[in-house]
């Protein structure tokens, strides 16, 4: 059974839900889903057997904007740093040239560059990758500590596979980021603790929702085509003899 409803809130999605015949829902033994409460409300009311289990990925993707919001704001520092600079040149007359890194990168380009660097693991970087990655972790030391949190986070979902184990582990990588004093990342730390019992869930059967979102994404991706959708009834017609 496949259903489309408008939009998440929990008011409009439980009835159309509660029309499965209850007999039915009870037999859901596990739901996936992220960290919004309208989420878990859903699941609790209309799927009351079903064990909740936080996606790993919505998790993982918490750090990686953690480590992406300190890469903005050293951005905006070396921005800030060459205007600066630009209107003392003028003022005095002078030509101010920004500084090239080695890789050809001026130190706001090294940083705006480098963004999808910080969202790959070390072996999957390219050379030329690997070579922005040393340049920016050397003058930014903080933003290699990130980056490592981030990393660790992903290694403990992808290598561990025994709840107790992987409590003891998360709770590890929390006292790191204590011990960092990262805000982004204690705001991700605190998410964690928050929904750890559904977090932990994901280490009996590592259940995902990694193919909902890559159905979702390619939903998104067909309706960009056309920018936007007219009429309903033939999307719908047409995302079903592609993708059905």
């Amino acid at each position: 059974m496949v259903a489309i409803i408008a939009g998440t809130k929990a008011e409009t999605i439980i009835p159309i839900l509660r029309k499965i015949p209850e007999k039915l829902r009870k037999k859901v033994t596990e739901i996936t889903l992220d960290m919004a409460g309208n989420m878990s409300l859903i699941a609790k009311k209309c799927f009351p057997r079903a064990t909740q289990v936080t996606d790993r990925f919505h998790v993982q993707q918490l750090a990686l904007e953690a480590v992406q919001e300190m890469r903005v704001e050293y951005r905006w520092e070396a921005l800030d740093a060459e205007n600066e600079a630009l209107e003392q040149a003028k003022a005095t007359q002078s030509e101010y040239e920004s500084p090239v890194l080695s890789n050809g990168d001026t130190l706001k380009q090294l940083l705006a560059r480098s963004r999808y660097v910080l969202y790959k693991k070390p072996g999957d970087w390219t050379e030329s990758q690997r070579e922005r990655a040393t340049l920016l972790f050397d003058r930014y030391p903080d933003l290699k500590k990130a980056y490592d949190l981030s990393q660790a986070l992903s290694q403990i979902f992808e290598n561990t596979t025994d709840k107790l184990y992987g409590l003891a582990r998360l709770a590890k990588w929390h006292e790191k980021v204590r011990q960092c004093g990262f805000k982004a990342f204690n705001t991700v730390a605190h998410s964690i603790q928050n929904h750890y019992e559904t977090i932990l869930n994901y280490f009996d059967n590592r259940s995902t929702n990694a193919s909902a979102e890559s159905f979702n994404a390619k939903i998104k991706a067909f309706r960009a085509q056309f920018r936007g959708v007219r009429n309903v009834e033939f999307f719908l017609y047409r995302l079903t003899q592609l993708y059905a």
